[in-house]
């Protein structure tokens, strides 16, 4: 797969011993989001990797085979300063407490989107400094009392509900408001889309449009303002 603009050159080592969900969601959904991704299924793993050179952030799973991810993230934070977010299937407050104290820069619960790790990692690299040369010149676009947060992929409606969202719905929207109330064609928004994100499919943009209308009426936000436009495409309606 190739990797997309936003986090390119972030170096990020997933150390999760669940091979399907390392190897087939959050591995190749984090390359498609642009991170440069390296994967490790054990603690011992994921010091020999580190040992072979920097990364940028690691994503630990708590309950790994051979240490446990609240004391690998000590040893972590004793030998190097690199970013850790903890990722768990353990919901309870006083895990949440024992990893934030210990040193995790964010703590994340299973299940979790992969955009919203993406996210999270994009912001604890913020905090840190460690935004790259493709984060520098992020902006927010405005249109119609929302906001679009190109840095954070998140969208934010006019009565502050956010929504977060995959690569593809981010440039989608970033076409849609630059140009508020002007149509745009089916073909021009997937070229755009395609421009940054060599894999999409341009059959899908009707699907990514459904999808996006569904998950911010659904995250509580009101009706996304995208109008169909028959037999031409779409426009963000001003």
């Amino acid at each position: 797969m190739q990797s997309g603009s936003s986090g390119q050159h972030t170096k990020i080592l997933v150390v999760e011993d669940d091979h399907e969900l390392r190897d087939q969601i959050l591995v190749p959904d984090l390359i498609d989001m642009g991170f440069d991704v390296q994967a490790a299924g054990s603690a011992l793993e994921m010091y020999r990797q580190l040992m072979r050179g920097r990364v940028d952030a690691v994503v630990l799973d708590v309950g790994l085979p051979d240490e446990d991810g609240f004391s690998a993230l000590v040893h972590l934070r004793q030998s190097d300063d690199v970013a850790v977010v903890l990722l768990t299937g353990r919901s309870g407050s006083a895990d949440q407490i024992r990893g934030l104290d210990g040193g995790a820069d964010a703590y994340l619960v299973k299940p979790v989107e992969s955009e919203v790790l993406a996210a999270t990692l994009r912001s604890v690299l913020r905090r840190r400094g460690r935004e790259t040369a493709g984060n520098a010149t992020a902006t927010v676009l405005k249109a119609s009392g929302w906001s679009l947060a190109l840095d954070g992929w998140r969208l934010t409606s006019p009565a502050g509900k956010q929504v977060q969202l995959s690569h593809a719905e981010l440039l989608l929207l970033a076409a849609l408001m630059r140009t508020p109330g002007a149509p745009m064609s089916r073909d021009d928004l997937t070229k755009n889309i395609v421009a940054q994100l060599p894999e999409f499919d341009p059959y899908r943009l009707e699907m990514v449009v459904h999808r996006l209308r569904r998950k911010v009426e659904d995250g509580g936000a009101q009706p996304l303002p995208v109008r169909s436009i028959r037999s031409i495409g779409y426009a963000w309606a001003s």
